[in-house]
């Protein structure tokens, strides 16, 4: 018999409600976790990756011939254009909040700002990573997901 992991819709109305940047990079900053997309041979590649914010910009760790690091090594003036995704949904209630960030990557190549995105950033798996990409928001969107019966 196959698994159905599929949950129930919660009872009541929902509403999405726009966020303004400033709230999107607040939330963007409470958290650790998110998607980088990026294009590979032409087509979106999604990876997960852990993330700090700095001075405003999204700084992920990335790892040597990893696809990210070539994209963003050969990029030119301004960088490789790349999205990065974040949320916090909850599973059963389906309230939260998503924000994605469209801007350029940049491979960090300034060995004291190298040293300090290591520093603050710590890789969740077991994999060097002696890279660090440094991406400058543009466009950055969002919205809450809410309860419509609570307003």
């Amino acid at each position: 018999m196959p698994l159905d992991h599929a949950r129930a819709v919660p009872a009541g109305a929902r509403q999405s409600i726009e966020l303004d940047s400033v709230e999107a990079m607040r939330l963007l900053g409470g958290i650790s976790f998110g998607r980088i997309v990026f294009t590979q041979h032409a087509l979106p590649t999604i990876r997960p990756v852990n993330h700090v914010l700095v001075d405003g910009d999204i700084v992920i760790r990335t790892r040597e011939g990893g696809a990210l690091t070539r994209r963003a090594r050969h990029a030119g003036d301004p960088g490789v254009v790349v999205a990065y995704e974040a949320d916090v949904i909850d599973p059963d209630t389906h309230l939260g909040w998503s924000v994605v960030v469209t801007g350029y990557a940049h491979l960090v190549t300034d060995p004291d700002e190298l040293a300090r995105y290591q520093s603050l950033l710590r890789p969740w798996i077991e994999q060097t990573m002696d890279y660090a990409v440094r991406i400058r928001p543009d466009l950055v969107t969002g919205v809450r997901l809410a309860d419509a019966d609570a307003s």
